[in-house]
């Protein structure tokens, strides 16, 4: 089992960059797909992004592509997002999940497909 803790998060302006990460804990980092999540006030989790265990795979969500990205360092054992030109609309609590795979390549693409969580950091961005 991988524990995850995310931090990074904050209040920042539109138009400002903020890294968040992932710490995780366990052996099986380096075969773990992971994603990042976020959840608005009143609205569902969604995806936002996601990494195979290689880091080889990545998959955006229309609205962060060219803004986000999405990476990995399986040595520290950590998942990273940078967030470039944030918008309000990014507003949001943002978790980390991951799930453990066979095959180094695979990327999942929705949160019920992940089987840990983070707590979450809170990303607040003003207009």
């Amino acid at each position: 089992q991988v524990q995850l803790i995310e931090s990074g998060g904050g209040l920042v302006q539109a138009g400002d960059s903020v890294r968040l990460s992932c710490a995780a804990s366990g052996r099986t980092f380096s075969r773990t797909s992971m994603g990042w999540f976020r959840q608005a006030p009143g609205k569902e989790r969604d995806t936002v992004a996601a990494v195979s265990p290689s880091g080889s795979n990545t998959y955006y969500t229309d609205t962060v592509k060219g803004r986000f990205t999405i990476s990995r360092d399986n040595a520290k054992t950590t998942l990273y997002l940078q967030m470039d030109s944030v918008k309000p609309e990014d507003t949001a609590i943002y978790y980390c999940a991951g799930r453990t795979t066979l095959y180094s390549g695979t990327v999942y693409r929705r949160p019920d497909d992940y089987d840990f969580w983070g707590q979450g950091t809170q990303v607040t961005v003003s207009s």
